[in-house]
């Protein structure tokens, strides 16, 4: 039984390691430009990504796109007149392995004017998952905090301002406001629970060619 178990416990520990150091692996070099498809519940959005703007967002987008990182999870953070925002993958356990994978910051190239796409932080150094669409001209106010647009909304703008934004900073907030834990810790089934009309994104996905 303790040689059963000695061997178990071996097994365990190389998952945990795998799986460390695949959240810790590089991301992927995202092509010079490419555009992103997001199948919301509210219809198609279409982003295009200039790695020029920030090169290590950029990265980090493409290869959460990719990894199907976005599929299935809910657009928790969308209050009318200032952003939308997504990014905590429905698996809490893809979400957990994520979290932690944090980036450098890219020094600003570009306004955070309606459409421009950027992802959120709390801390320098400190992003990860979390992307935000800007539903209006936010550039007064983010650009000097340091956000770095690395995309803007090409296709489906009028998408992204019907998206559902009844429930506002309520659904889980921003990642400063400290109240994102129920969403790493059930996922899905928190949101859907708590807020069952949030819009989601069905599918993310790099354009052929791209």
């Amino acid at each position: 039984m303790a040689r059963h178990l000695g061997i178990v416990g071996a097994i365990v520990i190389v998952a945990i390691a795998g799986a460390l150091a695949q959240s810790s692996a590089a991301d992927e070099r995202a092509p010079d430009r490419f555009r992103v498809r997001l199948e919301t519940t509210k219809g198609s959005v279409v982003l295009q990504a200039e790695r020029a703007l920030a090169p290590r967002g950029a990265d980090r987008f493409y290869t959460l796109v990719r990894a199907r990182y976005f599929d299935d999870s809910r657009l928790f953070r969308v209050v009318p007149g200032r952003w939308a925002q997504f990014g905590i993958a429905g698996d809490p356990k893809v979400a957990s392995a994520w979290r932690a994978r944090t980036f450098a910051d890219d020094p600003p190239k570009a306004p955070n004017i309606q459409g421009a796409v950027a992802f959120a932080f709390a801390e320098k150094d400190g992003r990860t998952t979390q992307v935000f669409v800007n539903l209006v001209d936010n550039s007064s106010t983010l650009d000097a905090q340091g956000f770095a647009p690395f995309a803007h909304v090409v296709e489906g703008m009028d998408v992204v301002l019907a998206l559902n934004g009844e429930y506002g900073e309520t659904s889980g907030g921003g990642i400063r406001a400290g109240k994102q834990d129920p969403m790493f810790r059930e996922g899905n089934a928190w949101l859907d629970r708590e807020f069952p009309r949030l819009d989601r994104i069905v599918r993310a996905a790099v354009l052929p060619g791209e």
